[in-house]
């Protein structure tokens, strides 16, 4: 038995999103417009996202150079790629803030911890303030992926409770504490004519 196969041109048709490949003479005019619109934005986007990528790149490595510069006049040597900063331009018009966030994690001894403040709340028994049990549980909530928010955990530590149990699970909390990456930020600002007031100078679409 023969099978014969026919040659077609696959510029006339088109695969859609079950990878199936459709005529486009069976597409709607509207769906191949909309096609075209989405197609087109996308690649315009990919490259505004390539060239904020590559600024940001080349603001983090001028403001690391500058503090390394900056540094050799006190005879010091910093490659100025870490910490907090602040720049504002001589008029006081603008101001750059370069920040780093750590992304923690908590390991076994969070446990520990949990187990040493419950042991505080027992033996303070009818005498504890129902205000704490409460920001203790709210503290120790999990999400849907059963994650703990490191915000609302590390705020437990600005408790200035003199307990020794309590001492212990704050000592046992910090410990748990891993840094697992850190994320830097470079945000730029305008004043607002001559107020106090900044103006973020958005680089991103979002937040204009």
């Amino acid at each position: 038995m023969e099978v014969f196969m026919t040659e077609f041109n696959k510029d006339d048709f088109m695969e859609n999103a079950q990878g199936m490949l459709v005529p486009k003479s069976q597409i709607k005019p509207i769906d191949l417009l909309r096609n075209d619109v989405v197609n087109n934005l996308i690649a315009k986007a990919k490259v505004q996202s390539e060239q904020i990528k590559s600024f940001k790149e080349f603001a983090f490595d001028e403001i690391a150079q500058f503090i390394s510069i900056s540094a050799e006049q006190y005879n010091l040597k910093t490659k100025g790629k870490k910490g907090n900063v602040t720049l504002i331009s001589f008029d006081g018009r603008y101001k750059i803030e370069r920040a780093y966030a750590d992304k923690i994690a908590f390991d076994e001894q969070l446990q520990i911890a949990k187990e040493k403040i419950y042991e505080c709340i027992q033996s303070w028994s009818a005498g504890a303030n129902s205000k704490l049990i409460s920001m203790v549980n709210f503290a120790f909530q999990t999400d849907k992926k059963g994650q703990v928010s490191a915000d609302r955990i590390l705020g437990l530590r600005r408790l200035k409770i003199q307990d020794e149990k309590w001492l212990e699970a704050m000592m046992a909390l910090s410990e748990s504490i891993n840094v697992v990456s850190s994320k830097g930020y470079v945000r730029f600002y305008e004043r607002i004519g001559d107020s106090d007031s900044w103006k973020p100078i958005p680089l991103n679409i979002a937040a204009d």
